[in-house]
């Protein structure tokens, strides 16, 4: 059990971007986002009081949790003296890095003197199964980007507030560590072996009430060299009934990668939905989710005014908007 409320620990996050644990957790759990840690030269601030550690003790904070989420999921070791001043001063500390913290032997030890816990969220808990593709009862609803880090557990949780607000069976299934660290459960799919991923995600999402609906958090893309094939085993997997384009459209190239173009929507919602009728072929797509955060207003009206006609589909923002008309999208799959 991870005890809140949290210090979120954004070290020194190079944009806000980096900071998305932090963000989505701020965002979704405010009442667990107390305050925050910045490290010199972090560029990203989710709008909380800035405490030391011994200023979080002293405010009833019990855990630490890491809210940066760099490239290859590393604990960098500019971290590990703040992280270690948190364990002296009494709070626990989460992480969903890929380095773990329990590898971290000088943070091992700090927890072993001062009677304090490590938890690794991104280590998987289960023997998942090989996938087989069999259907399965109930329905599933994916979300799928143009690149990462565009909106997809946004639009996942955002879709399970507005279904449960209407009274529908609706489970968020979280699938990456903000996820897991806002509901306290999941899959931490790019944690497991290649072969097992997408029978982790059948494991999540299985057969159900025939109107419940089960929103599968969406990793990656599958136009991202790095990330597609967690994109990819979420899609057979999932086996979902829906699939949910989502967009940032200030993007000049894929998440770091600068020499990486991003498809149109017209080509991830070809591309995404052959795939995806592998293992459901009555697979639709209901809608675009778009992250309007970089837009005022004006501005974001008139672009999702403008994509909806290109598209044909209904193109909202679900966290600026909430997810009314994307639900409703889903209510003749």
């Amino acid at each position: 059990m991870i005890e809140a409320p949290y210090l979120l620990f954004l070290g020194d996050a190079p944009d806000p971007l980096a900071a998305k644990v932090a963000q989505g957790i701020r965002d979704w759990r405010p009442d667990f986002a107390k305050a925050q840690f910045r490290l010199a030269g972090c560029k990203a601030d989710m709008g909380l009081p800035d405490m030391t550690m011994a200023e979080a003790v002293a405010a009833g904070i019990k855990t630490i949790v890491i809210g940066v989420a760099n490239r290859g999921g590393m604990i960098a070791p500019d971290w590990i003296a703040a992280l270690r001043e948190g364990l002296e001063a009494g709070m626990d500390i989460a992480s969903g890095l890929h380095n773990l913290l329990t590898d971290e032997g000088e943070l091992v030890a700090a927890a072993q003197v001062n009677g304090r816990t490590l938890h690794d969220v991104r280590i998987p808990t289960v023997a998942y199964p090989i996938a087989n593709g069999k259907r399965r009862t109930g329905k599933r609803v994916l979300a799928v980007g143009t690149d990462c880090s565009v909106g997809k557990m946004y639009t996942a949780i955002a879709l399970e507030r507005e279904m449960l607000a209407r009274g529908m069976k609706a489970t968020f299934r979280a699938t990456g560590q903000t996820g897991i660290l806002i509901t306290g459960g999941g899959v931490p799919l790019d944690a497991v072996i290649a072969d097992f991923m997408a029978g982790a995600v059948e494991y999540l999402t299985p057969d159900n009430d025939a109107d419940h609906w089960d929103i599968i958090e969406g990793q990656g893309s599958l136009f991202h060299p790095s990330y597609s094939g967690v994109t990819m085993a979420l899609i057979h997997g999932g086996q979902p009934d829906a699939l949910i384009l989502a967009h940032e459209p200030s993007r000049t190239h894929m998440r770091g990668l600068p020499h990486q173009s991003l498809p149109t929507l017209e080509q991830l919602r070809e591309t995404a939905l052959v795939l995806a009728k592998v293992v459901n072929p009555d697979c639709v797509v209901t809608g675009v989710s778009v992250n309007t955060a970089s837009m005022t207003e004006s501005e974001a009206l008139e672009y999702l005014a403008a994509l909806e006609i290109k598209t044909g589909l209904a193109c909202v923002d679900p966290y600026r908007q909430g997810a009314g008309r994307l639900v409703d999208g889903l209510m003749d799959v």
